[in-house]
């Protein structure tokens, strides 16, 4: 199975960030996400394969071709472990307001 550090490592890369958002609009065949890209399609294929063995993207047969799509299961270790920090950070702001509201009543 995937780990975020997987995950993380994947989408390092600014080809792949591309091609991960994309996917983020929807299902995709690879001729329509190498459209753009300054990378060609067989190099479009090998980052979809980093982006499959991350657990980021899944793909399925659809007659000749393959669409990729996002894969929500590899997404939400990915986001579970992205939330961990959110939550610090709200605690840690919540202090900081606190503190700073303390310091507006003692004067």
């Amino acid at each position: 199975m995937a780990t975020y550090q997987d995950s993380l490592t994947a989408l390092a890369d600014p080809t792949r960030r591309r091609i991960f958002e994309r996917l983020a609009e929807g299902p995709r065949a690879v001729v329509d996400l190498a459209e753009g890209l300054p990378v060609s399609r067989p190099a479009v294929s090998q980052h979809l394969r980093v982006l499959k063995e991350a657990a980021l993207v899944v793909d399925r047969s659809v007659g000749t071709r393959r669409l990729y799509q996002l894969n929500p299961q590899g997404i939400s270790v990915l986001r579970s472990y992205l939330d961990q920090f959110w939550g610090q950070a709200l605690v840690n702001f919540k202090a900081a307001v606190e503190s700073e509201q303390e310091k507006g009543e003692g004067t």
